[in-house]
């Protein structure tokens, strides 16, 4: 039904909506002690940039192929350069050693609808 309402099956429709921007990390947190400090400090940042938490934890149940994640994040900016503004800001710039000191994982920005 929310297809027929905003038509998009119409070949313009993309260029009509705005496309959101989203971080998405598989995050595997080798030093929860010293992580504690990145926890805290990284919500208001994204939040002061316009982002948001779609998920933060929880649990993961891999189904297909070979990839075993073990805390998934998902955050979702208005735009890419939204979210590329947050990434290389000095708002988190000034605490990303405290994730990448204590965890590993790997990261992907993705636009999407």
């Amino acid at each position: 039904m929310l297809d027929s309402i905003l038509d998009i099956g119409n070949p313009n429709y993309r260029g009509q909506m705005k496309m959101a921007a989203y971080l998405i990390a598989d995050i595997e947190v080798t030093n929860p002690e010293g992580f504690k400090k990145y926890q805290e400090a990284v919500p208001a940042t994204i939040a002061k940039h316009g982002g948001k938490y779609l998920v933060r934890g929880g649990d993961v149940e891999p189904k297909e192929g070979n990839w075993a994640p073990t805390r998934m994040v998902v955050l979702e900016f208005p735009n890419m350069t939204t979210l590329k503004k947050w990434y290389n800001s000095d708002d988190y710039q000034n605490i990303i050693s405290d994730r990448t000191d204590n965890s590993k994982g790997n990261m992907v920005f993705v636009e999407g609808y």
